[in-house]
């Protein structure tokens, strides 16, 4: 889903005092396009915004169990002028947020970074992974990807190595969030990679290893103003399977028809989920000490054609992200653990969510 990612770097870009470009010059989300992997996984600068996010669940050989998030998002402020000569010209904006839930401690550490595309600070390769703010950076080698980050309080060197090819959500990769053509992107996923590398935190560094998702989206389109915000699920299932669905929230509480999902099954092949294929019920409520909003907090879903009855628990009540600055965007994004069942058999499974326009709407903003 993530369309989160446009609406933080509006709001970035409006704190430094820049102005994101306009829609116009660029290409728009449009049905037919052609994915070609590996290529694919690098910039896409003919498009306005991008984002590479991982996510993901790691435990550590010691015993301690972890889920994080490292993501970059790239946005353009103006087209890019080939004749320009300055090594300062900047027509790309680049930021990225790192975030840690520690179940064993019991606490949740989020940090970013934020530069302009210049002097070589941050960037994004076209035709292959590898992308970059500051030190932190996500690059493709033959075919894993290597990721690394560090801060004052908690630092990642992970190895991720796809178990399934590439998935194209909605209409073989045009996933549309509205009625409206231009509410939309190009969308696709890898939702399974075995992960291990190395986790630092309070002064020790731990060998770790799990599994992780990757979302990827471009675009150049704005949110549809009749909504208010978004409810996305990533669920990884001990049988294999994978399931993401997102749900299009509206202003008078209701729900976009264009709110959509895929089941992707143990061999990676994808079947497209229609609002009428799943139920998705909040059970609990968790409201933030920090920002006073409400955020649903526990979930039943379930797709009654596929047999799969599932609930959903946060495996840290608080998990709120809060950036910081003039953008002072808040959403809830953190990991679930999942029990359930598949045609009457125990299931069981891990999964990330995300939960935005729950501290102010977003529709209509931008």
């Amino acid at each position: 889903m993530r369309l989160l990612t446009y609406f933080a770097l509006f709001l970035f870009c409006l704190g430094a005092g820049l102005a994101p470009a306009a829609s116009s010059g660029f290409k728009t989300a449009q049905p037919g396009r052609a994915f070609q992997f590996p290529r694919d996984h690098g910039a896409h600068p003919d498009f306005k915004t991008e984002w590479w996010y991982y996510s993901g669940h790691l435990k550590a050989k010691s015993g301690e169990t972890f889920g994080y998030q490292l993501t970059f998002f790239r946005v353009a402020l103006a087209r890019s002028d080939p004749e320009a000569k300055s090594a300062w010209a900047a027509p790309t904006i680049y930021f990225a947020h790192l975030a840690l839930s520690d179940i064993n401690g019991q606490k949740f550490i989020f940090r970013e970074k934020a530069q302009r595309g210049a002097l070589g600070l941050a960037g994004a390769e076209a035709g292959r992974l590898k992308v970059w703010v500051g030190d932190w950076q996500a690059e493709m080698r033959q075919e894993v990807h290597h990721l690394a980050a560090t801060t004052d309080a908690v630092s990642l060197n992970l190895e991720l190595a796809p178990l399934k090819p590439p998935v194209l959500h909605g209409q073989h990769g045009y996933s549309r969030k509205a009625a409206a053509a231009e509410v939309a992107s190009h969308y696709y996923s890898i939702t399974r990679l075995a992960t291990k590398g190395q986790l630092a935190i309070d002064g020790k560094t731990l060998e770790v290893e799990g599994t992780s998702w990757l979302d990827r989206e471009f675009s150049s389109g704005q949110m549809a103003p009749h909504h208010t915000g978004w409810d996305w699920f990533a669920l990884q299932l001990a049988d294999g399977t994978d399931i993401m669905l997102y749900l299009m929230r509206l202003k008078d509480g209701g729900l976009d028809p264009a709110s959509s999902g895929t089941l992707i099954d143990p061999q990676g092949r994808a079947q497209h989920l229609n609002l009428s294929d799943f139920s998705i019920k909040s059970t609990r409520t968790w409201k933030s000490p920090h920002s006073g909003a409400t955020y649903p907090s526990g979930w039943d879903i379930t797709l009654p054609e596929h047999g799969f009855h599932l609930s959903l628990t946060p495996t840290l009540p608080d998990q709120e992200l809060r950036t910081g600055g003039s953008a002072n965007l808040i959403y809830w994004e953190g990991q679930v653990g999942i029990k359930g069942s598949k045609q009457g058999q125990p299931l069981a499974g891990q999964g990330y969510v995300e939960l935005t326009g729950y501290a102010g709407s977003l529709g209509g903003r931008f």
